[in-house]
């Protein structure tokens, strides 16, 4: 987020000294690739013998990533590591103290090594196949006794590629399989499953033991509708009847029992009748009642209504009873302060005029003295005292002179000061500010000081036109920076408060740009200043300028920039 921590951190990188590991980062291969062993030399079988030069001083294999050391010797880079990390490290050839910028990649062997003559890794399995070291893992692609896992997730097997065709159609467990009843497909393992739960063609017995020995799954429910050893209950259950039997016995109940179920039904409609009567009865006295309940209801709504609007009414008045209420106590304040400090400006201001006042009549007496004088000794000696007396009122008056320009400024720095913890930047002269900044006349531009509270942080802002860091030629950077205020020691540090950045749109779309960060509390940008200000925070790609000059950004050749500080978590100091 900020300049300063951009700059540390291009400087860290600088000064980093040239490693073995930045040099592997850059020219290893990837180790997935599998060519490399993971710790010492190549174990591949090599055609012919290789020479001693191609081996490791350490690990005597072949030499993996080649590094030379100073006295000549060579060693695999997972060897040279692990030697480096000893404290006082030496060549185990001629015991030669090792240092790490000394040693240096041998690009030439390594060229070599990778050119020499292998047997595939798979010659244990029958390939015969020779082929330079760096062409291992092409020919591995290929090979057709490499030994690979099989391709369907849930089998574990290994086979040589070769065998793979025929482990996939004949042997895995989890190979792809149809079942010849439903032509379902699905793996091996699980068409047994299949077929005794749910394949819908696989014959079943019925649960109820009828005559029907084998029924399709699909079919069963279906089946137990009709199936005569089903038990099943009657239909005017519903009305009374208790009767529950197979259902071959059914039809006989149901015909036999016919007039019973009529009565059961008449039973029970002269039930429902007499119950209808009943609550038309209610209806027609609630009914009755209804108009009188309906115009009660729409009274007591008028009265809600109205109540609502005067309870909106009252709360409007409420806030801006509020709003006035803070906006006399800010202005009362703000008074108080302006009073203190007009105060001893005042006094200041007719003491000087008493004494201009007082320097002119001496001036004045000393030039009659001056135009009256004959050349007495007394008037001579009045002379010069007045004009001493001049003089010092002439230093006195300088003196109060300073001291009434610094507290004129410091008064107009009060007048534009906000204690709000918000800041309003009004920058003019924008064209001419930015070719400043590209000719490198002015680089950056800091805001008047804002502050938190009257007894608060002080801070302001700085913005870089022509962009900083990152940003700089092609970004507006706006940073956010910590003063030393009056108040410090009665503050809570580090600064803690969230920060907002904002570029004010001056259309009537007002599509302002902002940005917003909580403060780093182990950065050295929000600790209690020690100096004038802390370093700058903030956002060095704040709004690209073509956004910033292409947009209604930039209105009267001016721009506005609002910072905003939240002050509602701060205790009073």
């Amino acid at each position: 987020m900020s300049a300063g921590r951009n700059v540390e951190q291009q400087i860290a990188l600088q000064q980093r000294p040239p490693s073995l590991a930045m040099s592997s980062m850059a020219q290893r291969p990837r180790p997935e690739l599998g060519l490399l062993p993971l710790q010492g030399g190549f174990r591949d079988s090599f055609v012919m013998t290789p020479e001693s030069k191609y081996c490791c001083e350490a690990c005597k294999r072949v030499l993996c990533n080649p590094r030379q050391t100073e006295c000549g010797h060579r060693f695999c880079e997972s060897c040279i590591t692990d030697l480096l990390s000893k404290s006082n490290p030496v060549c185990p050839a001629d015991l030669e103290p090792l240092f790490e910028d000394k040693i240096f990649r041998d690009v030439c062997c390594n060229r070599e090594i990778m050119a020499l003559k292998v047997y595939c890794r798979s010659e244990k399995n029958g390939c015969k196949e020779q082929m330079s070291l760096q062409r291992v893992m092409d020919h591995l692609e290929v090979c057709p006794f490499y030994e690979v896992p099989c391709p369907l997730g849930k089998c574990k097997e290994k086979m040589m590629r070769k065998d793979m065709h025929e482990h996939l159609s004949r042997k895995c467990k989890h190979r792809e399989i149809t079942c010849e009843l439903c032509n379902h497909k699905m793996a091996l393992t699980e068409l047994q499953k299949h077929k005794e739960t749910v394949c819908p063609a696989f014959p079943v017995a019925c649960p109820n033991h009828c005559s029907f020995s084998s029924i399709l799954r699909s079919e069963l429910s279906s089946h137990q509708h009709d199936c005569p050893m089903a038990q099943v209950t009657c239909f005017f259950i519903r009305y009374g009847c208790t009767f529950k039997g197979l259902n071959q016995e059914m039809r006989e109940h149901e015909s036999s029992f016919a007039s019973e179920h009529l009565r059961m039904m008449t039973v029970r409609n002269t039930t429902l009748e007499a119950k209808v009567e009943d609550i038309r009865s209610e209806l027609m006295e609630r009914y009755q009642v209804l108009p009188s309940l309906s115009s009660r209801l729409a009274e007591v709504e008028t009265q809600y209504e109205e109540m609502r609007e005067k309870n909106r009414q009252l709360e409007q008045k409420l806030v801006s009873m509020q709003m006035l209420m803070s906006a006399h106590s800010e202005k009362l304040l703000e008074v108080e302060m302006e009073l203190r400090e007009l105060r001893p400006l005042r006094a200041m201001r007719d003491e000087v005029e008493a004494l201009r006042g007082s320097v002119e009549s001496m001036r004045s007496v000393v030039s009659s003295l001056d135009s009256g004088r004959v050349g007495s000794s007394s008037g001579s000696h009045t002379l010069g005292s007045l004009e001493q007396q001049l003089s010092r009122h002439d230093d006195m008056m300088s003196v109060h002179d300073i001291r009434l320009a610094e507290m004129d400024l410091k008064l107009q720095v009060l007048e534009t000061a906000s204690f709000n913890g918000t800041l309003i930047w009004k920058i003019r002269d924008y064209k001419r500010r930015k070719q400043e900044a590209v000719a490198s006349k002015t680089l950056s531009l800091y805001s008047q000081p804002f502050y938190t509270g009257y007894f608060g942080y002080k801070m302001c802002a700085r913005v870089y036109l022509n962009g900083d860091g990152m940003g700089k030629g092609t970004h507006l950077s706006l940073f956010f920076v910590v003063m030393r205020g009056e108040y410090d020691a009665l503050l809570p540090w580090p600064f803690k408060q969230k920060v907002t950045l904002m570029l004010m749109d001056q259309g009537p779309a007002r599509k302002h740009l902002g940005d917003a960060f909580k403060p780093d509390p182990s950065s050295s940008s929000f600790r209690r200043p020690t100096g004038e200000m802390n370093i700058a925070s903030g956002c060095p790609l704040f709004v690209a300028q073509t956004v910033l000059e292409n947009g209604t950004y930039i209105k009267d050749d001016t721009i506005f920039i609002k910072v905003t500080v939240d002050t509602s978590d701060l205790p009073d100091p």
